[in-house]
């Protein structure tokens, strides 16, 4: 397993969830962390958690990824510190679950500049620093929405598909150095997620929820690895793998089923 003492992890999307525990798994293997998400009192519980746990520099950035210069805003803020970048976690997202007619505008644009727009711009920022080192990790989220059209996740899932192709893309690009990129697409979570899409659980949602502990050590773990993808817990491997066999309209009847059949 590779070495994380004494390095410094960026987690975006920090102050719940996924977000805690990609952080709570890196103070543990020595990182020191920047939390970085909006809610400012939560981000400093946490990072005096991490501090008195596990005896690392955890720092509270509360910044609004989705704003258009708020990526460009933590890097230069980071580089003033001399902190240097060797991991980067891209989990800082959420999704809007409703009718694409219904669903408004505004919402819908703040969702994608998140979800799409601050990650690839997080990644361009602080991925030339670890190629110049020759050492880093980079683990983007995806879901396994990812997979599949999903109707009332219309916008969600193709994000989550961009992302997905996009981090692959980029961990084949990068395997003549030493920078790794990782993509984890969870499926069901208890997080907050259901809570801000504004959608109530479904049967298959129930029936295969993770812990976010587990899922975030699934995404470190494949991270550390080298490997390009990972989708947490077996039933989610099996959903997401097995549409790929079907057609497309197919794909999407069974994703409409999953997340609309209560």
């Amino acid at each position: 397993m590779a070495e994380l003492t004494g390095r410094w992890a960026v987690v975006t999307g920090a102050s719940s969830g996924l977000g805690v525990e990609f952080a709570r798994g890196l103070a543990e293997r020595g990182a020191n962390l920047v939390l970085v998400a909006r809610r400012e009192e939560r981000l400093r519980k946490l990072a005096g958690e991490l501090e008195a746990a596990h005896r690392v520099t955890a720092r509270a950035v509360a910044l609004d990824l989705a704003r258009p210069d708020a990526p460009r805003e933590l890097a230069e803020r980071l580089a003033a510190e001399r902190i240097e970048v060797d991991v980067l976690v891209n989990n800082a997202g959420f999704g809007l679950y409703g009718p694409f007619a219904e669903i408004p505008w505004e919402r819908e644009r703040e969702m994608l500049s998140l979800d799409v727009l601050a990650l690839v711009e997080l990644t361009k920022r602080f991925l030339p620093g670890m190629l110049a080192r020759n050492r880093g990790w980079v683990l983007q989220v995806a879901s396994i929405g990812a997979f599949q059209p999903s109707p009332t996740y219309a916008t969600y899932s193709a994000a989550k598909a961009f992302v997905l192709s996009f981090g692959e893309a980029l961990a084949y690009e990068l395997r003549g150095s030493a920078v790794r990129v990782t993509v984890v697409s969870p499926g069901a979570t208890r997080t907050e997620f259901l809570e801000v899409s504004g959608q109530k659980s479904t049967f298959f949602q129930r029936v295969t929820f993770m812990d976010a502990r587990s899922v975030a050590e699934s995404g470190l773990r494949a991270m550390l690895r080298g490997r390009a993808s990972v989708v947490p817990g077996l039933s989610n491997q099996i959903a997401a793998f097995s549409v790929r066999l079907l057609p497309r309209r197919v794909q999407a009847a069974i994703a409409n089923f999953a997340m609309n059949v209560s």
